[in-house]
């Protein structure tokens, strides 16, 4: 039984680097590396992969549930189409996956400096983003979907980690996720691009359905490129380590490339901007770590 499938690990660095770079952050901020900012940062890894899984769970469950897909006659998740997990098992693992990442938070309520409300509340913040993007409302298939993942899938994980760290609550570490969690959205939105006929038959409608083909095209492009002129800037005015994702615009350009030619149904596309995204974020992360300088540092000092 392939439960590789349901937790979808392929997803799990829209999250990890968000934690490790909030991590990098309080370091900056502090100049604390110890024992327990390990632990800390061990605890905060595991709670936000936990929730990160669970949400995967519940979304490829609820695609199922409401036959998102199915009665288009596309297969899309193949851990429950082929019947690798039973619907009990998914729900079971998601239940297992969200009790986990509450112990972590439980855990984390002892070890960081970080007030309990603060961490509880930004905890069950994404908690309840994952849950709701299909289940509950399911904002996912009422556009809201996309809103949804630029203000958690990355900002949210970040500030947990930094919070977690600093112990101070400050809304300012978000702003550094943005050019990450845009990249994000390029990947969802590419694969909505790909399957706008299918969701138009399923009854679901993305942004890429609203838009069309030609708006989607531009929209892609601007998701694509829109972070290099952000690492750019913060690297000139900044510290030049900032701009080294810049090195990741080749690839860029040969996606935009086979999304204008090919279109968006070819799902290289879809793996491709993933792979993008992980470069990116890796590429920043070690920036971030190299900078002199780091964006937004001295109003979090000021604060």
């Amino acid at each position: 039984m392939q439960i590789r499938s349901g937790l979808r690990p392929w997803t799990f660095s829209a999250s990890l680097i968000p934690v490790a770079l909030g991590a990098v952050l309080s370091y900056k901020y502090t100049g604390v590396c110890n024992l327990t900012s390990a632990m800390i940062l061990f605890l905060s890894v595991a709670a936000v992969v936990a929730v990160n899984s669970a949400g995967n769970m519940v979304n490829t469950y609820f695609d199922y549930m409401r036959s998102v897909k199915l009665r288009a006659g596309v297969k899309r998740d193949q851990a429950v189409l082929e019947e690798h997990l039973q619907l009990t098992q998914m729900v079971n693992g998601a239940a297992y996956l969200y009790g986990f990442a509450m112990i972590c938070l439980w855990l984390l309520m002892w070890f960081s400096p970080a007030k309990s409300m603060h961490l509880a509340g930004l905890f069950f913040g994404g908690l309840s983003s994952s849950f709701m993007y299909t289940g509950g409302v399911g904002v996912k298939y009422y556009v809201l979907g996309d809103l949804l993942v630029i203000f958690t899938f990355g900002p949210l994980a970040l500030l947990f980690s930094f919070v977690s760290q600093t112990g101070k609550l400050t809304f300012i570490p978000l702003l550094l996720a943005l050019p990450l969690a845009v990249s994000t959205e390029a990947i969802l939105h590419s694969k909505h691009a790909r399957e706008m006929d299918a969701d138009k038959k399923a009854g679901v409608l993305s942004l890429a359905i609203l838009l069309g083909s030609q708006g989607s095209y531009f929209l892609y492009t601007a998701l694509l490129f829109v972070p290099y002129l952000v690492f750019f800037v913060w690297g000139l005015q900044y510290s030049l380590p900032l701009a080294l994702p810049v090195l990741t615009i080749p690839f860029s350009f040969q996606l935009e490339k086979a999304f204008r030619e090919g279109g968006p149904a070819d799902t290289r596309i879809s793996t491709g901007t993933a792979k993008l995204n992980l470069a990116m974020g890796l590429l920043f992360l070690a920036g971030c770590v190299l900078a002199s300088r780091v964006p937004m540092m001295d109003r979090i000092i000021d604060t």
